[in-house]
C-alpha cells in the first residue's frame, strides 16, 4: 500500500474512532467535501476542492468541469427518502466525480451516512464483491437496478457495529486497488 493510501485509510478509521463522522452534514456537497478533506488533507493539495479539470476513467468521461458546480447543486437537491432515491443520488454523484482523486472512497462513506441517517441501514461492504460492484457502477448511469440489487442484498441494520464499519472501509480501499499490508511484512 502506498504511503498516501495508508495515511488516508488511517484518516478514515480516525473519522469514525473520534466520532467526527457525526459532525458531517448528510447528503450535502459540504458533507462530501468535508469527508474528502478528512481523508486526504495533507496528502493532496486539492483535498475537499471541486475539480476544475475534466477527468475520465476506462473510457468513461465524468461530468464536465465547466458545469460541475451547477450539477452538484442539482444532485444535492435530489430526494433521499427511499433506498432507490438514495442509490440514484449516489449514482449521479459518481457520474459527477467531483474530485481529482479519492471519489470512490469518499462517496461510499457519504452513501453510508445517507443510508444510516435516512433508513437506519448501511452497506456491509465486506460482502460486496469487488468485480460485481465495479461492473454495476460502470453500468449504473444507464440503469441502476444491478447496483441497487447488489447493495440491497448487503444492507445491515448494524449501523454502529465498529467491525462492520471498519471492514467496509478496508473493502472500499480494496475496490480502488489498495491492499493492507500484513503485519508480518514490516
Amino acid at each position: 500500500m502506498k504511503n498516501i493510501d495508508k495515511k488516508s485509510l488511517e484518516n478514515a478509521f480516525r473519522l469514525f474512532d473520534t466520532d467526527d463522522i457525526n459532525k458531517i452534514e448528510v447528503g450535502t456537497i459540504k458533507g462530501l467535501k468535508d469527508i474528502h478533506i478528512y481523508l486526504f488533507n495533507g496528502l493532496y493539495d486539492f483535498a475537499g476542492q471541486i475539480r476544475s479539470k475534466n477527468i475520465s476513467k476506462g473510457g468513461f468521461r465524468f461530468a464536465n468541469a465547466l458545469y460541475l458546480n451547477e450539477i452538484l447543486v442539482k444532485i444535492e437537491q435530489m430526494p433521499e427518502t427511499t433506498f432507490e432515491e438514495i442509490v440514484a443520488k449516489y449514482v449521479e454523484m459518481n457520474i459527477a466525480h467531483p474530485f481529482m482523486e479519492g471519489n470512490g472512497r469518499t462517496m461510499r462513506i457519504w452513501l453510508d451516512l445517507l443510508l444510516k441517517n435516512k433508513l437506519n441501514k448501511l452497506v456491509n461492504w465486506q460482502f460486496v464483491d469487488k468485480s460485481l460492484y465495479l461492473q454495476s457502477m460502470e453500468r449504473s448511469p444507464i440503469n441502476d437496478l444491478e447496483l441497487r440489487t447488489l447493495l440491497f442484498a448487503n444492507l445491515t441494520n448494524e449501523i454502529n457495529n465498529r467491525e462492520i464499519i471498519f471492514k467496509g472501509i478496508e473493502q472500499s480501499y480494496y475496490y480502488e486497488g489498495y491492499q493492507k499490508e500484513d503485519d508480518d511484512e514490516a
